[in-house]
């Protein structure tokens, strides 16, 4: 009789089925995982927060840059990649990196964001990591960061309990957090600022064009908020990973374009998103509904058992 395969080595199963071949397509990866195509997307997304198109396209293009800072020609590292053309390799490589392939020395950064703390690391192929977001000890922004989103599913989940009319209701007439966003009188209103507001930041840092504005209502809602947090998450840390907290973005979806400097990016996202927050839960109490305070401190050792 066989033992059981526990859940973090079918993960491994998983990545090992994406990676096995270069350029494989879905149905082939799911194949070498004996499983079909949409349960192979479906599990591997659930787990690792990316596709398994996205994770092997980043994790090939980390391989590709240590390579590269290693002596591999660009031509080469391209074709090892899966691209069947350099043009669209250098293109992807400066999108994801920041700078051209021939930039690249060996000293370079070669992990790009990830949700998951999964990455290339000769020799092994892969790292894992098991708490990505302890990475750093107990770094702040990445505290601030981690709960700001667990905290706003968390509003996210409370507020689906209301009927239509109580989460739509106007509790603050007028009242706005910040002027060019609009009125902010509803509980609906307030989530979906929450939300909104990384889509649009993540938009200007990854040179996005402006995203379309989602459903508001609790199940739209929470789809987009599972589908931006770790986004919004792997930006943050591949800034914090780069020391790149006073590199400037030169925002294009503004009008005129201004200049941010990316650590005040965060400290404004962070900042506007804590009142935004308590906002919630103010209103939520005004509809009967018993809420917790939001503290970070409570959330901390409900989640990683009190350490320090």
């Amino acid at each position: 009789m066989t033992e059981p395969t526990t859940g973090r080595d079918r993960l491994r199963e998983l990545l090992d089925a994406v990676l096995e071949k270069d350029d494989s397509p879905l149905g082939d990866m799911a194949a070498r995982a004996f499983s079909s195509p949409f349960h192979f997307s479906r599990r591997l997304s659930r787990d690792t927060g990316e596709s398994p198109v996205a994770l092997r396209r980043r994790v090939l293009l980390e391989r590709a840059a240590w390579q590269i800072g290693q002596g591999t020609s660009v031509t080469d590292a391209a074709f090892a990649a899966g691209y069947r053309s350099v043009e669209g390799f250098i293109r992807a490589f400066g999108r994801a990196f920041g700078h051209p392939p021939g930039a690249t020395t060996p000293g370079s950064g070669t992990w790009l964001p990830a949700p998951n703390g999964i990455h290339f690391h000769p020799p092994i192929h892969l790292w894992i990591e098991s708490r990505p977001e302890e990475r750093s000890g107990m770094d702040l922004v990445s505290l601030q960061v981690h709960h700001d989103i667990a905290d706003t599913g968390h509003l996210i989940e409370v507020a689906a309990g209301l009927s239509e009319e109580a989460y739509r209701r106007t509790h603050a007439p007028g009242r706005t957090v910040l002027e060019w966003d609009g009125p902010e009188e509803s509980i609906a209103a307030v989530l979906e600022h929450l939300v909104w507001s990384k889509e649009v930041w993540s938009a200007s840092i990854d040179g996005a064009d402006f995203p379309e504005r989602g459903a508001d209502d609790p199940t739209g809602l929470a789809a987009r908020h599972r589908e931006i947090g770790p986004h919004w998450i792997a930006t943050v840390e591949g800034i914090g990973r780069r020391g790149a907290w006073g590199d400037r973005l030169v925002d294009a979806l503004c009008d005129p374009p201004e200049s941010f400097l990316l650590g005040g990016v965060i400290a404004h996202v962070l900042t506007y998103a804590s009142h935004r927050r308590q906002l919630v839960r103010e209103m939520l109490r005004a509809e009967g509904v018993e809420v917790d305070h939001g503290d970070p401190l409570l959330w901390l050792q409900a989640h990683y058992g009190g350490t320090s």
